[in-house]
């Protein structure tokens, strides 16, 4: 029992070296990589400063880190497994009785911790710094409208030369896209209130909000009635949609509450079950990584060219990643069920990495 708890901890010390170097070396190449290319949308805009870039990219590094998950366990996997086959250390484990499933319990074991720090923990952090940054590259690198969606209903903001506007509506209903009951609060361009427009409801068209029944309350006014009114808008739906609170800037514990908030005032709730779907998968997919990680490292011998490790594990990380992103689309326009497409790509990784593991071990 001691042999196997101190040849546990020497093998989980190694994946753990692995892991870090390999995470922090991939993410530091992408975040300058998210750099160049902020510098580049930024060219355009004199107001947005080096500074400003390098924040936004530093709120980008959460997200990353989501992303290179998967390749981060495969190449730190398939490295510590190389290295101790190399050194013979595994070799004679295995002479000593102890299986292949037995060295990789610590492995496993570590990156379901991971994964649970990183769903629990690490996803509200990066939630929270992914909505920075949308804020931010909206005001600085696209100036496109905000929407806001919570328990309370819609919130929308728009702007024109002289004006404000805030829009709120209780519920949503979609072709053509009516806001009701509208109330839209008006501020000049210093943002002082200037009136508030309510109406039963308001239909975007092309190029302005067909408000009918309106009741214009200005300050110190009397309230004007008018049977029809158009606001001029630059939003269309798709703006709209595209500038609804993203899946990833909603943390794991608050994405349940907001996915019953969005089916609550009609607006279409798959992209956020998905995501929450997907974080809830992600064990399976990085514990698929370890057994594919020890099938391509444990027959390696002292000759075998770590080339060879980096080819194959590009190649099989590329094939999961664009599957899954694939299926997620198909899940995303609602082509596919959300749950299976959440964990179709996950459980079939799992079960082809085993039993690639089960072929290398017995064959």
């Amino acid at each position: 029992m001691i042999r196997q708890w101190t040849l546990s901890r020497y093998l989980g010390r190694q994946y753990i070296v692995w892991f870090v170097a390999f995470m922090s070396i991939l993410a530091s190449v992408i975040f300058l990589f998210e750099v160049a290319e902020l510098l580049r949308r930024a060219a355009g805009h004199p107001e947005t400063t080096f500074g400003l870039v390098l924040w936004m990219g530093f709120y980008k590094v959460p997200d990353t880190i989501e992303h290179i998950l998967p390749f981060v366990v495969l190449f730190a996997g398939m490295f510590t497994f190389w290295r101790l086959s190399r050194s013979h250390e595994l070799v004679i484990a295995r002479a000593a009785g102890v299986s292949a499933w037995q060295f990789l319990m610590p492995a496993l074991i570590v990156t379901l911790l991971f994964s649970f720090f990183n769903v629990t923990l690490l996803n509200p952090v990066g939630a929270l710094f992914n909505g920075k940054y949308k804020e931010l590259e909206a005001r600085y690198l696209e100036h496109t409208p905000t929407l806001e969606l919570t328990g309370a209903g819609l919130w929308l903001r728009q702007r024109d030369a002289s004006r404000h506007y805030l829009l709120h509506a209780d519920h949503v209903v979609m072709d053509p896209l009516t806001l009701t009951p509208l109330i839209v609060f008006i501020f000049d361009e210093n943002d002082r209130y200037l009136g508030r427009i309510d109406a039963p409801k308001a239909i975007l068209h092309d190029g302005f909000w067909d408000i009918s029944d309106a009741w214009f309350n200005w300050n110190d006014q009397t309230p004007q009635h008018m049977d029809t009114y158009q606001l001029a808008t630059t939003l269309t739906f798709k703006k709209i949609q595209e500038s609804m609170a993203p899946p990833n800037t909603i943390s794991f514990w608050k994405l349940p509450g907001f996915i019953r908030a969005i089916n609550a005032i009609g607006l279409p709730p798959e992209r956020h079950e998905l995501e929450f779907q997907t974080l809830l998968s992600q064990p399976l997919l990085l514990c698929a990584m370890i057994f594919f990680a020890a099938a391509f490292s444990l027959r390696m011998g002292e000759r075998s060219s770590v080339l060879r490790i980096v080819v194959l594990g590009t190649a099989l990380g590329v094939l999961l990643f664009s599957l899954n992103n694939v299926v997620t689309a198909l899940g995303a326009n609602q082509d596919l069920p959300v749950m299976l497409a959440a964990w179709a790509i996950p459980v079939c990784a799992l079960a082809s990495g085993n039993a690639a593991l089960i072929y290398m071990e017995e064959g």
